[in-house]
């Protein structure tokens, strides 16, 4: 789980039966409450305090990533969507090529979002992956951002 936060999504997905499970975020102190709080009821959970533009991880570590925001939020930190600056565009594509080199042949990158595509298909569309994208929701969508590699 990529910036992982204070989510719940990590915790839903254990208790549905997903016991490998792996959280990043870059709050140090983030992580150790989360640390702490899921310590006994669900021990295999990891968590490690890390920048997704920098993982710590072998190449060819894991089968599924997931993003839920945290994307997002190096975008929102500058104010033009249409026209990021260099910054925004650097860090996306630097979240995108470290989760593909920890991605074992096969792997999905899974990434959750309200942005629509013509706004994340530059940072996800990759050569030798496979982009699919579904629409979510009905009042209010949300977008479903499927990377194979």
């Amino acid at each position: 789980m990529l910036g992982c936060g204070n989510s719940t999504l990590s915790q839903d997905m254990y208790d549905d039966g997903y016991k490998n499970i792996v959280n990043t975020d870059y709050s140090g102190i983030l992580i150790e409450k989360m640390r702490h709080k899921h310590s006994q009821s669900r021990p295999e959970m990891e968590w490690h305090e890390m920048d997704i533009r920098d993982l710590k991880f072998e190449d060819d570590s894991f089968d599924v990533a997931i993003d839920k925001g945290t994307m997002d939020a190096m975008m929102t930190a500058k104010a033009d969507v249409w026209d990021p600056p260099e910054e925004v565009v650097q860090n996306c594509n630097r979240e995108v090529d470290e989760v593909l080199r920890v991605l074992r042949k096969g792997g999905i990158f899974i990434y959750l979002t309200f942005g629509q595509p013509h706004f994340r298909r530059r940072y996800l569309d990759r050569p030798g992956t496979t982009l699919e994208i579904r629409k979510l929701g009905e009042a209010f969508h949300y977008y479903l951002y499927i990377v194979r590699t």
